[in-house]
């Protein structure tokens, strides 16, 4: 009971802490604002820097109800059409019971076993081992899944990796990451725009000004400009730095939340070992790729890595789930003549056609002989033909 109540605990204070991080990355949008504001200002009037400052502060007033707006209605959009635009770039489709029968039935059973909602089932046509959920309300909820991942898990781990997913959605952490990929890319947008308005020229903010406004004194542009680029940069950099802080946690959360539900630890970890390295889906973005179950990254990249090393993950798993680690595993090659998974259990694949049958009779029959020949002999005499139930006895 207790190690639940520590699971739960933890849930709870990463749902507080990712609000309190999606209302600071909000809040970067002002800073966006006022460091456009600034640069505007200090492109079009040599002045000191306290007036510069003041005009830029008084033009962020004036602008914040259209950047909220603005803002809002970008987080709008963006829940109508986020899961079309998510399947339009990765290419996934939804599957049915009927077209995915072994998929199906394991996401099915975790649903039911803790009276969850079922969410869309996608299947993504890519040799990459991976899997990711996405939507931002229960009727968008999905989980989508990579053909790769399909064919090189067996069916305790392809539960884990659904397990795994299926606690994003539990947790709330799909509708989080999502918002925030929203907000950083308002504030991405806007940093793009400013630079590109500050290169080509086009920014005129700070046309007239009141007779209070004469004693403007100079000198103090280039240094507004440093400092307005300087919040642009930071703004950036910390929209960065919170989505990092949004994905990692959520991630060992996820882990520890699939082996609640699976009861499995070993088949999470040995899931984690065959996709290490091998998913990273080719075309997609980097939005999607943060939703993933895993975003590889090397060397330099790894730096801007939004998961936790795999080996972390493992890591914990074994101290506080108990679990064995396998070490790195080699795939194995998909059988394309193992039984197929129908909606009430296995079916006959190709190479198990009539499996209660052996594919020759435990007896030979024999021919009889043909009318008009006499019975072939043996060393003791005429040797009579076998029966249905073996060789017939003599006379």
């Amino acid at each position: 009971m207790a190690a639940a109540y520590g699971l739960y605990s933890h849930i709870q204070s990463n749902k507080r802490r990712s609000i309190a991080l999606l209302l600071g990355l909000f809040l970067l949008v002002y800073l966006m604002v006022y460091a456009g504001a600034l640069l505007a200002e200090a492109v079009s009037y040599n002045a000191s820097l306290d007036w510069l400052l003041r005009a830029a502060w008084r033009d962020l007033i004036q602008a914040a109800p259209y950047a909220t707006a603005g803002a809002l209605l970008w987080i709008v959009i963006a829940y109508r059409f986020n899961q079309a635009l998510i399947d339009a770039v990765t290419g996934a489709s939804e599957v049915t019971r009927k077209e995915e029968p072994r998929l199906y039935n394991l996401l099915e059973n975790l649903c039911i076993s803790r009276g969850i909602a079922m969410p869309k089932l996608k299947v993504m046509e890519d040799p990459a081992l991976n899997a990711f959920a996405s939507g931002l309300n229960p009727k968008q909820y999905s989980i989508t899944v990579t053909s790769g991942l399909l064919d090189h898990l067996d069916d305790r781990e392809v539960e884990a990796v659904l397990g795994h997913e299926l606690t994003h959605i539990r947790n709330g952490d799909v509708r989080m990451l999502v918002i925030a990929v929203i907000i950083a890319g308002v504030i991405g947008f806007v940093a793009e725009l400013v630079f590109r308005l500050l290169f080509q020229g086009g920014l005129r903010f700070g046309g007239g000004r009141s007779s209070g406004d004469n004693d403007r004194g100079k000198g103090g542009a280039g240094i507004a400009i440093v400092i307005a680029i300087a919040f642009i940069a930071v703004a950036w950099l910390l929209s960065i730095v919170i989505r990092f802080a949004l994905s990692r946690r959520r991630e060992y959360l996820a882990d520890a939340g699939s082996v609640e539900l699976t009861k499995d630890p070993d088949a999470m970890i040995s899931a984690l070992r065959k996709i290490e390295g091998r998913g990273e889906l080719e075309g997609s973005t980097s939005a999607v790729m943060e939703m993933c179950i895993d975003n590889p990254r090397v060397g330099f990249a790894d730096l801007f890595a939004t998961h936790p090393p795999i080996e972390s993950r493992i890591a914990a798993l074994v101290q506080y789930a108990g679990g064995h680690d396998p070490g790195p595993l080699s795939l194995p090659e998909p059988d394309n003549g193992a039984e197929q998974q129908g909606p009430w259990g296995p079916e006959p694949g190709p190479a198990t056609e009539k499996p209660f049958l052996p594919s020759e009779p435990p007896i030979s029959i024999g021919n009889p002989a043909s009318p008009g020949e006499p019975p072939a002999s043996g060393p003791w005499g005429p040797v009579q033909p076998p029966g249905p139930w073996g060789p017939k006895s003599g006379s």
